[in-house]
């Protein structure tokens, strides 16, 4: 779009659907979607009519919320709000994947402090809770613990996602797009470029044994090799699972080899023992 803005339907959309997401609205996959930015990034590609540069623009996104993890529900910065933002950025800006990365970490950390907001304001909605567990009121406790959360995060996430499309998006773009080429610019795509490689590293660490780190390493490796193949991710994908199976099927034969010796060596020791 070179226009260079965001239409009030577009905004809309967007905002309905990441106000659901934040809201838990969408049931059991609520917490799939707020950790993981791939859906929100197709549903921006939709909207925009350029899924390409949307879930290119995501996938680089998706690299450095790899190895963050939620402890207690709360997130160092909210990947769905973040591509809701940075990804429409990329796009009508048409920036570098890697310099939307770091216009979705300031992004994604606005958003974790008003997921803080919401946290306080459902402590007010349980006084509610408390009041109709003690009357024994089923409607209430119903209304009290999924009707008003969702409202409350439906007003709170809204208008904040409906702002800073319709308003910030184009007026980031602008900014970045007016000075492409620039310091500035450089700066962004370098920043990006750590913050992906910044991911990675914490995947890895959260996997935390040493000795499947070579996994990592014939991973990488096969893809610079393989790369002038243009070999497609679905053979990826197969080539991982027959290694992946292969491995659980030698660590499986190598458990029942031992576990067996054991047997043995006990069934021999307790005849010994008989005989004495």
């Amino acid at each position: 779009m070179q226009d260079m803005h965001v239409t009030v339907l577009q905004a809309t959309i967007i905002a309905i659907w990441v106000a659901l997401i934040m809201s838990r609205g969408l049931g059991g996959a609520t917490l799939t979607l707020r950790f993981s930015p791939m859906m929100t990034g197709l549903i921006v590609g939709v909207v925009f009519n350029d899924i390409p540069h949307a879930m290119i623009t995501t996938a680089a996104i998706q690299l450095i919320y790899m190895g963050v993890f939620s402890p207690g529900g709360q997130m160092p910065s909210e990947p769905a709000i973040a591509t809701a933002v940075a990804v429409p950025v990329a796009v009508l800006g048409k920036m570098d994947p890697t310099a939307a990365v770091a216009v979705a970490v300031p992004v994604g950390l606005l958003g974790s402090y008003l997921y803080q907001l919401r946290f306080f304001l459902n402590t007010m909605i349980m006084k509610l809770t408390e009041k109709y567990a003690a009357e024994g009121n089923s409607h209430g406790l119903t209304l009290s613990i999924i009707v008003l959360p969702f409202i409350a995060g439906i007003v709170l996430f809204f208008p904040f996602m409906f702002a800073a499309l319709y308003f910030g998006a184009p007026f980031i773009a602008d900014i970045i797009k007016s000075n492409a080429g620039g310091l500035a610019f450089h700066i962004l795509n370098v920043i990006g470029g750590g913050l992906a490689a910044v991911g990675i590293a914490l995947t890895i660490y959260v996997i935390g044994k040493k000795s499947y780190i070579i996994f990592f390493l014939l991973a990488y490796f096969t893809a610079v090799v393989a790369k002038p193949l243009n070999i497609t991710m679905v053979t990826y994908a197969i080539l991982g699972a027959i290694i992946a199976f292969i491995f659980v099927l030698a660590k499986n034969e190598a458990a029942n080899s031992v576990a067996k010796n054991t047997n043995t060596n006990n069934s021999g020791q307790a005849d010994d023992d008989d005989d004495y």
